[in-house]
């Protein structure tokens, strides 16, 4: 990942007078719970650049996120989705509880996974749509991961895609759950709504049995499964954006995904607007060597 961060790259706070305007960018997290390893903003969030709203109904991965949050983190018990009440089915690997019912006949075709789906228990529980909850207004990234729900939480979001300028979202190419959506159905979604794929961060593949590779039931071959898939506003059309999202979205790729050549795009236009030096700032940035350490 570049370094050093976006705002000192893009010349925030220079002495030579240029404006501290970039803002603090606001993510939503839904399916927060830290089982793996840092999210992408993590960076952002510890340097005060970046502020999160999380959602986590798993009580014990709340009370987790509860211990280790910062002054800039928010986290809520909700289950987000359409409004409605659903069927939870929790499994008996955590990470594989959804508001879907697993699919033994698809999981069956992998290593582990009829274990780590196995329904041990289900309850009804309530789901708020993101658009009804006000702490969510004026997002810019939106990170989901919610075990195939993800579609029926953008399709409940619109007014928050109108402000989002990347939406990271957990993608399947199988259905590992029943009637789940795949990766078509989401990419078709937000492209509907002005955002294209900007890449998958990163690909999961598994070997299909009865193969396994070095006797490691992880392991993956050649057969995709899932992959978080980073969606960015259309760059081709960045008279859409307003200033503060193209900022916005610059600090993001940047920060969170090492896009300096569409962060760089995105600080261009801000300058032709504005009259401002941004993207000379950013660049010379870049092309300076690294400090070598003491």
């Amino acid at each position: 990942m570049p370094d050093p961060s976006f705002r000192a790259l893009s010349g925030d706070g220079d002495p030579r007078g240029l404006q501290d305007d970039t803002p603090r960018i606001k993510v939503i997290d839904i399916g927060a719970n830290p089982i793996d390893s840092d999210p992408p903003y993590a960076a952002m969030l510890r340097a005060g650049d970046a502020e999160v709203v999380g959602f986590e109904p798993n009580p014990a991965a709340l009370d987790l996120l509860d211990t280790r949050k910062g002054p800039l983190e928010r986290y809520f018990p909700h289950a987000v989705g359409d409004g409605r009440r659903h069927t939870l089915h929790i499994c008996q690997a955590p990470g594989m509880t959804s508001l879907l019912e697993p699919d033994p006949d698809v999981l069956a075709l992998f290593h582990g996974f009829p274990d780590w789906g196995r329904v041990i228990a289900t309850e009804q529980v309530d789901t708020v749509r993101l658009d009804d909850v006000p702490q969510t207004q004026g997002a810019d990234l939106l990170k989901l991961d919610i075990q195939g729900a993800e579609l029926m939480v953008l399709r409940h979001a619109q007014a928050r895609l109108r402000d989002a300028v990347v939406v990271q979202a957990e993608v399947e190419f199988l259905p590992l759950y029943k009637g789940q959506p795949l990766f078509s159905e989401i990419d078709i979604f937000l492209r509907g709504h002005g955002f294209v794929l900007h890449r998958f961060f990163p690909t999961v593949s598994r070997a299909v049995q009865p193969m396994m590779v070095n006797n490691d039931p992880y392991a993956g071959l050649g057969q995709l499964v899932w992959a978080d898939a980073v969606f960015i506003r259309d760059f081709a059309r960045l008279d859409a954006l307003s200033d503060r999202q193209l900022l916005a979205m610059a600090a993001i790729l940047h920060d969170c995904y090492a896009a300096c050549d569409i962060a760089f795009r995105l600080l261009a236009e801000h300058d032709r607007r504005r009259g401002g030096r941004r993207a000379a700032a950013y660049l010379a940035g870049l092309q300076s060597p690294l400090p070598r350490a003491a």
